[in-house]
């Protein structure tokens, strides 16, 4: 039952209460405003028919509490094996659990649930089900009291969005690299590894409250994100928003008798997207109204629909699709050449040197903003529009008034609200902001940036799986020898090729050709809708951008062809 702010005593604790709990604020304060919700969703929000949950046996999985338990309990125990084998395991890395199983198999497949669902691996994931359980002090059922200090992120952190997600990535790749962790080398570094990942979780889950992790700091989190917006799985959205406007308790983001408040921040009233929905289905259990479904939508959606997009997001794209270029790019003579170059200069031991790493990545990321940069300068309103500026947060949303802070949360660990605090009216693409573009209002580079870079997810997105084929198609046979090796068996499979070189070099060239075609298709959805209200030269819009698609996909392309199948 929400507490009415009347029923609280004075104005400092009326206050107090405020900052404790956003979603009094939210429900009890600002009234619901219903002008432009159709608009704002329409795009987005899933068909009805669409709905899993109403399949009984869904709906009967989804309401017991076992089911996200069981659901990492599998996880949970391989990767355990994981750090137990690398450590004590044979130094043999084809022959060790652990790291076959973790770089010939689970790497690869990751990408494919990301690419084909969103954020399923989030719904299973053992570091963040380990730390929930420990600060939860349960393993599925609902507990009333937590433990850890209960943090919420600060809001100058939590205003960057995915963006830390991103550097943590590119921080714990750079680590695997270095020391050849996924190559793979020495077993005991995956183990290491997974320990590292392990004790950053726990630490996180009992210094800050919810999934603060998950959202803000798994090194995975940004790419299953922007990765994610092509699956087909839109998450738990809300089925009848007049009711969720209307609701007085929110029990989908403060908890309920049978759920705990979304671990995510997110609302199911105003989510338009799969971004940040962890598929823990605790909001649909928490809903008194029976008012939450769990819907599927066509692939790619989530980067095509949205009207309202985020500035880390696109960051974040143009940022990972540097570095998996980077990762192809660093097999070639001439690569080993400049790194040996600037090792020799700045007595750095070995590869990779970190100043190329980062100016790689951020070299293709500064080509990609530089190219957007020059569509605003050339297609813009009387040639303006090239300020870079126009707000001061990168992630979030202005959401529904009365329906929680923003787009993306209803409350927060300083993360949903403070990001959506930082963003709204600012950074997102809004239509109302743009609409008179092409008559002659300056529109800002983030207007162009943001919806160009969604176009750009299923290249970037292919570009990953195709980076993972090698391993899988040259040594996931290895994983059964791994498995019966310690039991003193012999798999005939170890050392199988599934595909010859020529033949994985084909398939990744087939994998490209699909992500290129699929944001060219997104690409062109998002100019038809987007680009009319930037620019009153939408063909010309349409034509360099697609250029750009092509561009993108082409140095894919020919750099696997070049590779030939390096792993």
């Amino acid at each position: 039952m929400a507490l009415k702010l009347t029923e609280v005593g004075d104005e400092k604790q009326a206050s107090r209460l405020l900052l404790d709990d956003p979603a009094i604020a939210a429900v009890h304060v600002r009234p619901p405003q219903k002008s432009g919700v159709v608009e704002r969703f329409e795009a987005t929000d899933p068909k009805p028919g669409r709905d899993l949950a109403r399949i009984p046996l869904v709906n009967r999985v989804l309401k017991n509490r076992r089911f996200q338990f069981f659901l990492i309990l599998p996880n949970q125990l391989i990767f355990w094996i994981v750090i137990v084998s690398g450590l004590v395991g044979t130094l043999v890395p084809g022959k060790n659990f652990g790291t076959a199983i973790t770089w010939f198999i689970w790497f690869c497949m990751v990408f494919v649930t990301m690419l084909v669902v969103g954020r399923a691996w989030c719904s299973m994931c053992p570091f963040g089900g380990f730390g929930e359980w420990v600060q939860r002090r349960a393993l599925w059922r609902r507990a009333s009291k937590s433990i850890g200090l209960g943090w919420k992120l600060p809001e100058s952190w939590a205003g960057y969005g995915l963006l830390i997600s991103t550097g943590v990535f590119l921080f714990l790749t750079w680590i695997e690299e270095y020391f050849n962790i996924a190559g793979p080398g020495t077993p005991s570094y995956t183990s290491w590894m997974v320990v590292g990942i392990v004790t950053v979780a726990l630490v996180s889950f009992l210094l800050f409250e919810r999934r603060t992790f998950c959202r803000y700091i798994c090194p995975l989190s940004s790419l299953i994100g922007s990765v994610g917006a092509s699956g087909m799985v839109a998450g738990f959205r809300t089925r009848d928003r007049d009711k969720c406007l209307a609701c007085a308790t929110k029990d989908c983001m403060r908890g309920g008798e049978n759920g705990y408040g979304c671990p995510w921040y997110t609302w199911p009233g105003s989510a338009d997207s799969n971004l940040l929905c962890g598929l823990c289905s605790e909001c649909y259990k928490a809903c008194p109204e029976n008012n939450v479904g769990l819907f599927v939508q066509a692939p790619l959606t989530s980067a095509i629909a949205p009207k309202r997009r985020r500035l880390d997001v696109a960051w974040a794209v143009a940022i990972l699709f540097g570095l998996v270029l980077y990762q192809q790019v660093n097999v070639f003579d001439l690569y080993s050449k400049i790194e040996g170059w600037f090792n020799s200069g700045m007595h750095f031991p070995h590869y990779p040197n970190p100043l190329v790493y980062l100016g790689f990545i951020f070299a293709v990321a500064a080509v990609l903003a530089g190219f957007v940069w020059l569509l605003v300068k050339m297609l813009s309103p009387q040639g303006r529009g090239t300020s870079f500026g126009g707000g001061t947060g990168l992630a979030g949303g202005t959401g529904v008034a009365g329906a929680g802070p923003g787009a993306g949360a209803l409350v927060s660990s300083g993360g949903g609200a403070a990001a959506d605090k930082g963003l709204a009216g600012t950074g997102t693409l809004t239509m109302e902001r743009v609409s008179e573009a092409a008559v002659g209002t300056k529109v800002a580079w983030r207007d162009w940036f943001m919806p160009v870079m969604y176009g750009l997810v299923p290249v970037m997105a292919s570009d990953y799986l195709a980076r993972q084929l090698p391993k899988f198609f040259f040594n996931a046979a290895d994983v059964i020898q791994s498995v019966v090796g310690p039991f003193g068996f012999h798999s005939s499979l170890y050392g199988h090729q599934m595909l010859s070189a020529t033949g994985v070099v084909r398939v990744q060239l087939g994998v490209i050709a699909a992500g290129a075609a699929g944001s060219l298709y997104a690409m062109w959805r998002i100019s038809n809708r987007d680009f009319p209200r930037l620019t009153a030269h939408v063909v010309a819009a349409r034509v360099l951008t697609t250029l750009l698609v092509l561009g993108c996909g082409a140095a894919a392309f020919f750099l696997y062809i070049g590779m030939h199948a390096a792993p």
